[in-house]
């Protein structure tokens, strides 16, 4: 379930969690979702035309970088990554016409981009996606700082969860993901850092953090920039 906590740090600042979590009817979005969702730009995010950004993962073991370009309007995807020799890959795909791409774009590279606009644009998505539950459940220990807040449950998969600590200017400061099933990590906890604004919207390039406690990762972005509506310009991040 998705759930939304607020909470008081040690120096008195007041931090909110919201956790995001599939289910399978619409529900009611408590205000302070919406009130998250604006700072990171909800209400201006139809003047968007399109968002570039490349994705990077560090970790001691797995490393990835791909980059994208996403139009909103259309759900027009361009992908550049590599594949796991090493060898360049470029898509562009409509993702209502999926099902008539190659193997590699259906079972690689839009689950990856779905995981990648997710990570970018993740406070957004708490509002725009309403088959998600978002309640309020109390006060939380932060997962890496010092003090409390309140707590959100949540997740893309069923059976994930995902924590968002919400500050007192309602920008997530920290979030925890905890995975369901087989497979490594089974938790991811993170700071969100460098906010930058690309146009209307506000994003969080640097996001280090721990799997499973003690191994250390790290989610960046680069090249983060979005085309305005009767724009060809990039305005980019800064």
């Amino acid at each position: 379930m998705t759930k939304l906590v607020r909470a008081t740090t040690i120096c008195s600042a007041f931090i909110g969690a919201l956790i995001f979590s599939a289910i399978s009817q619409a529900q009611t979005r408590p205000a302070v979702a919406k009130q998250i969702a604006d700072v990171y730009g909800l209400e201006a995010f139809e003047q968007i035309e399109a968002i570039r950004y490349t994705f990077h993962l560090e970790t001691p073991g797995p490393r990835f970088t791909r980059s994208w370009v996403w139009e909103p309007k259309t759900d027009r995807v361009s992908y550049e990554g590599k594949d796991k020799s090493g060898k360049p890959v470029t898509a562009t795909y409509l993702r209502s016409q999926l099902d008539s791409q190659p193997a590699n774009v259906k079972s690689e590279i839009d689950p990856a981009f779905v995981n990648d606009q997710y990570t970018l644009l993740f406070p957004l998505h708490v509002y725009w996606d309403s088959w998600a539950d978002v309640s309020e459940m109390g006060m939380q220990k932060l997962p890496l700082g010092k003090g409390s807040a309140e707590k959100s449950e949540g997740g893309y998969t069923p059976g994930d969860t995902w924590d968002l600590y919400i500050g007192p200017d309602k920008r997530v400061q920290e979030f925890a993901y905890h995975r369901a099933g087989h497979g490594q990590p089974k938790l991811i906890t993170a700071a969100w850092e460098d906010y930058k604004k690309a146009g209307p919207l506000l994003i969080s390039t640097n996001r280090p953090g721990k799997a499973n406690h003690v191994i250390p990762s790290r989610v960046f972005f680069t090249d983060v920039a979005v085309k305005l509506t009767g724009s060809d310009t990039w305005v980019t991040a800064q």
